[in-house]
C-alpha cells in the first residue's frame, strides 16, 4: 500500500456553527495532522451532534478499507433486532464446538458445550472473539445482516459470511468454502501464493469512515430499534469492547468496536469507531481507519501512534464541548 494524498477534508459545516463546535473542529488539528501523518492510507469521520448537525470534519470519509473486527457491531445489532422480534432468545444456550470454531477466539478457542446467546454477544464485542461472532452470525444469517447494512444506507460497508469462510478464502479456498476448523489447524496444506488479499471484493470486513460513523450515530440514537430496552442492550455491550480503554476520555461514556490485522503478507489495518457523549447532551460519532504495509512501519508501533492520536483527538474534543 502506497501513501496517499494527505488532503484532509477539513470542517464540513451544515447551517450556522454554534461557537462550541466551531472551536470542537479547531481543538485537535494538531493530533488530527498526526493521524493523517500515519503509514499507508487512514481515514476518519467526526460528527458533532445528531446526524453532524453541529459539524462534522473528515478525511477520506468515503474511501472503502479494511475494518476487520469493527463490523462486529451489525452482527449484534441484528441479533439485538432479532431479540426484539422475538425471534431469538438472549438466554438460548448456543452450541460452542469445531463446528464454528475459528482463529482469533480468546474466549471461546478451548471451550466446549453451552453458554448463554447473551454470552456469546458479549464475547463478540469485549474480546472480539470470532467464534463467538460465528456462531451469533449463524443464528441471525449474514444475508439478514447485509440487509440491516443496507437498511441504514452504509453502501461500502461489506461483510463476510463468517470469519472461517473469510480465513479459508484468505487462504485460497474456492469462493464460499469453509475448510472448517481441522482444515485450518494445517494451513500449510494451501501454497502461500494462492492467498488473497484480506481488502477484496468477494469476502471482506470493509467499509468507510462515513459509514461507520454513521451506522453508531443512527444505533446510538435508537433508529434501528423499536424498544429503549434493545438500545440499552446494545449500549451496555457496546460499553465493554477492550479498546475503548485505550483512547477514552476520563469518565466519558464511549460505546464502540475496534479491529485489527497485525500482518498478513505485510498486510496491516487498524479501525476503531463509535460514538462519546459529552457532558451527557452532545455525541461525537467518529470512525478512524488505517490500512498500510508492514514495510512502512511495524505493527506495534503504528498502532501506539494510533491509539494515541485518537485519545487525543477524543481529548480536545472533550474538553473544548464540556
Amino acid at each position: 500500500m502506497h501513501r496517499r494524498s494527505l488532503s484532509a477534508l477539513p470542517l464540513i459545516g451544515l447551517g450556522a456553527m454554534q461557537p462550541a463546535a466551531a472551536r470542537a473542529a479547531e481543538a485537535p488539528e494538531a493530533a488530527l495532522r498526526r493521524y493523517r501523518a500515519l503509514p499507508g492510507t487512514a481515514a476518519y469521520m467526526v460528527r458533532l451532534g445528531p446526524e453532524g448537525t453541529a459539524g462534522r470534519f473528515a478525511h477520506r470519509p468515503n474511501q472503502q478499507l479494511f475494518i476487520a473486527s469493527a463490523y462486529k457491531t451489525f452482527v449484534l445489532g441484528q441479533y439485538l433486532r432479532d431479540v426484539e422480534a422475538g425471534r431469538l432468545d438472549p438466554e438460548a444456550q448456543l452450541a460452542v464446538d469445531d463446528d464454528l470454531r475459528s482463529p482469533g477466539s480468546p474466549v471461546l478457542l478451548n471451550l466446549t458445550g453451552t453458554t448463554t446467546a447473551r454470552s456469546v454477544l458479549e464475547a463478540m464485542i469485549t474480546h472480539s472473539d470470532n467464534t463467538a461472532t460465528d456462531i451469533a452470525t449463524r443464528q441471525v444469517g449474514a444475508d439478514r445482516v447485509r440487509a440491516l447494512i443496507a437498511e441504514a444506507g452504509l453502501r461500502r460497508v461489506q461483510i463476510p459470511d463468517s470469519t472461517r469462510i473469510f480465513a479459508s478464502y484468505l487462504l485460497g479456498a474456492p469462493i464460499g468454502v469453509d475448510v472448517g476448523w481441522a482444515g485450518l489447524q494445517h494451513a500449510d496444506q494451501f501454497p502461500p501464493e494462492g492467498y488473497r488479499a484480506p481488502l477484496n471484493g468477494v469476502q471482506s470486513l470493509a467499509g468507510s469512515a462515513g459509514d461507520l460513523a454513521s451506522w453508531y450515530d443512527q444505533a446510538l440514537r435508537g433508529a434501528i430499534f423499536r424498544r429503549p430496552g434493545t438500545l440499552r442492550e446494545f449500549k451496555r455491550i457496546q460499553a465493554m469492547a477492550v479498546q475503548i480503554a485505550r483512547v477514552a476520555p476520563p469518565d466519558i461514556p464511549v460505546h464502540a468496536k475496534g479491529g485489527e490485522v497485525a500482518d498478513f503478507l505485510g498486510f496491516c489495518a487498524k479501525s476503531f469507531a463509535g460514538q462519546m457523549v459529552v457532558g451527557g447532551r452532545t455525541p461525537v460519532s467518529f470512525a478512524f481507519l488505517l490500512n498500510w504495509d508492514s514495510a512502512e512501519g511495524g505493527f506495534a508501533e503504528v498502532q501506539e501512534a494510533y491509539f494515541d492520536a485518537i485519545r487525543d483527538i477524543l481529548a480536545a474534543l472533550a474538553e473544548t464541548l464540556a
